[in-house]
């Protein structure tokens, strides 16, 4: 059924939520894997340089961000093993989430892919689904689980 699980967290609530749902799918499924993937916006050196305050220690924009997903992504998984997931891999990728998920999805031939329903991003703008969320479930060629 699904061997593949791929949860996408952005360290929002309802991200957490959809890792919650992954870990209950697993538990039915124990030989099911769980992949957890964080994906940041890249930003190149110039839109850094366009920056109007400009610390002396400034970081570049995508090691900091790379660096934040990284311990999304540890967080989740250690979140995922205290709630008796077994099979746990973790992710980073840069670009656009809507796309980096689906294309992820399809080179790991993911079966069922797991968001939640708004991430850290939107608003309260009383839409039932945030933009991330609707983008992955109208394009992925799996079944999405939106939490």
């Amino acid at each position: 059924m699904f061997n593949r699980i791929l949860v996408a967290v952005d360290g929002s609530r309802t991200s957490l939520k959809a890792l919650d749902k992954a870990i209950e799918l697993q538990k039915l499924i124990p030989a099911a894997e769980i992949f957890i993937l964080c994906v940041y916006k890249h930003h190149s050196l110039f839109e850094a340089s366009l920056s109007i305050g400009r610390p002396d220690d400034m970081d570049i924009p995508d090691k900091v961000l790379s660096q934040y997903a990284k311990d999304v992504v540890n967080h989740a998984k250690e979140l995922a093993v205290e709630h008796g997931a077994t099979k746990v891999r973790g992710f980073v990728k840069a670009g656009r989430p809507s796309k980096v998920i689906v294309r992820f999805a399809k080179e790991k031939e993911v079966d069922l892919i797991v968001v939640g329903t708004k991430g850290t991003n939107s608003d309260k703008d009383g839409m039932f689904l945030g933009s991330v969320s609707h983008r992955v479930a109208s394009n992925a060629k799996c079944p999405v689980l939106v939490v």
